[in-house]
């Protein structure tokens, strides 16, 4: 974004009254802003890298317990897989502008989850009964493939980020960043809660523990949406704080999954099997993926009442 940035400067140096300090100072604020936007960008990027690998490693899985019965199932293992590693290419590029290649492939991993999601509701209905409660505990889970669709959501506006320059408040789609990537974040974080609730629900909730998936995530969405209603300081505080406890719960989830897996009978000797059969390890860290999203999404809406 060089031109944008050579442009804005000509017009401060053409304004009338401006010293060269002033000139200089406005220079900086171009420069900060950028960055800002660069940064924000980057922590999207990271955002949507965690939730590609949790889809990766799930439906990876989940597909070879499967047996690959469809050739398609091997559709988001490749998907999830570039997506990953665009994210990674994401997080450590610092150029302020947006990259075809990314964007191409956020848009096809978003294409995706919107398609395996159409799958997976035919998976459900083609079977005895249909939409029962038999069907929607052990046929292909309806809410998996919106993580592949979340992971590209937020790296499309990653880039978007990227190509907003040094603007004032930085904009996805005409909309405002923050209160954009806030309301895909919530919205993303009730979806999962609910794919746990329906699975942990199969499991009648013998550990006591299985209730945290099903309770912080929510209370987690209404901060988020809270703050980009711009409800003060002291819910912004207190949302930062939320996310960050939901990405500890994330990574923590993946500690008691283990754990869910070494109470199956032969524990981790027999994990061939009881890791197909057990709690599926690589779903709980799509929480602390949708949870450093809303973290990002904090920063954009402080940097733009600060702005």
């Amino acid at each position: 974004m060089l031109h944008v940035m050579r442009s804005e400067h000509a017009r401060i140096q053409r304004a009338h009254g401006l010293t060269p300090n002033r000139v200089a100072e406005e220079r900086s604020t171009l420069a900060r802003r950028e960055y800002d936007n660069v940064l924000a960008a980057r922590r999207l990027n990271r955002a949507a890298g965690t939730l590609a690998a949790s889809v990766l490693a799930d439906s990876a899985v989940e597909h070879y317990r499967g047996s690959f019965k469809n050739k398609a199932m091997l559709t988001p293992i490749v998907v999830a897989g570039l997506t990953l590693a665009i994210s990674l290419h994401g997080t450590a590029d610092k150029r302020p502008v947006a990259h075809n290649a990314r964007d191409t492939s956020y848009l096809l991993a978003a294409g995706t989850g919107l398609l395996g999601t159409s799958f997976h509701i035919y998976n459900v209905t083609k079977k005895v009964g249909g939409f029962s409660w038999q069907n929607l505990f052990y046929g292909a889970p309806l809410g998996a493939p919106m993580a592949i669709l979340l992971s590209g959501l937020l790296g499309f506006c990653s880039e978007r980020l990227r190509a907003n320059g040094p603007r004032r408040r930085p904009r996805v789609l005409s909309l405002p960043a923050g209160k954009t990537v806030a309301t895909v974040a919530a919205l993303g974080l009730l979806g999962t809660s609910g794919e746990a609730g329906l699975l942990h629900f199969r499991g009648a909730f013998h550990n006591p523990l299985m209730a945290i998936p099903v309770t912080l995530p929510p209370i987690g969405a209404g901060l988020l949406g809270a703050t980009a209603a711009g409800s003060g300081k002291s819910a912004y505080r207190a949302t930062r704080w939320w996310m960050r406890l939901l990405v500890v719960m994330g990574f923590a989830g993946v500690g008691l999954h283990a754990y869910g897996i070494s109470r199956n009978m032969g524990g981790w000797r027999n994990w061939t099997q009881n890791i197909l059969n057990g709690p599926p390890l690589p779903a709980p860290p799509s929480f602390a993926g949708l949870a450093l999203a809303g973290l990002a999404a904090l920063e954009l809406m402080k940097e733009s009442s600060d702005g």
